[in-house]
């Protein structure tokens, strides 16, 4: 019978209130972020020895910030020094700053035929780079930052979405660590 639909369409029960809360949520939403910080100065991006290595944030979602969308840090590469090894399914971006190295990157093989399936390429792949460079990371690539330089330090920004995890992919291996994470300085 045509329009059975619309019959279903009118069961359910009354009485809550979604819309109406979204409403107050939106208006407590504008009050905080209408306090949240617009600059961000030096002094005030923390430093962290991580698993990834020394980083330090520019903006982080635990900062308090107007940035909604992107984590931004700078990273610290000493002489001759790597980075932790890691994988998350938002794509990243470099901008070099200070030095030269390389990238290994292990690009993800995916399938989704029945049930998704992950595989990582056995061979790495290799992105010289130096001061001034732009490097992209795609998604869920493992990848690592080495210091080919035995003399001077390497510094770069890394900038990742937020907007990724928000849609229910919160995906962040950490598969080794940088050789200096718990040491103390």
């Amino acid at each position: 019978m045509p329009f059975e639909e619309a019959k279903k369409s009118l069961v359910g029960v009354f009485g809550d209130n979604f819309y109406k809360e979204s409403i107050k949520k939106s208006a407590d939403f504008r009050k905080l972020y209408n306090s949240q910080k617009v600059i961000v100065k030096a002094e005030e991006m923390p430093w962290e020895n991580s698993a990834q290595g020394m980083l330090k944030h520019l903006v982080n979602e635990s900062m308090n910030t107007r940035e909604y969308c992107l984590d931004i840090y700078q990273q610290y590469l000493p002489d001759g020094g790597r980075s932790g090894k890691h994988r998350h399914l938002t794509e990243e971006i470099l901008y070099i700053l200070e030095g030269q190295g390389y990238d290994l990157h292990w690009d993800v093989l995916f399938d989704c035929k029945d049930a998704y399936e992950w595989d990582w390429e056995k061979e790495p792949k290799k992105f010289a780079w130096q001061e001034g460079d732009f490097v992209y990371i795609p998604p869920y690539a493992i990848h690592q930052h080495f210091n080919a330089d035995a003399g001077k330090p390497a510094r770069f920004i890394s900038v990742t979405s937020r907007i990724i995890k928000a849609m229910g992919f919160d995906w962040l291996d950490q598969l080794e660590d940088a050789p200096n994470y718990m040491e103390k300085k």
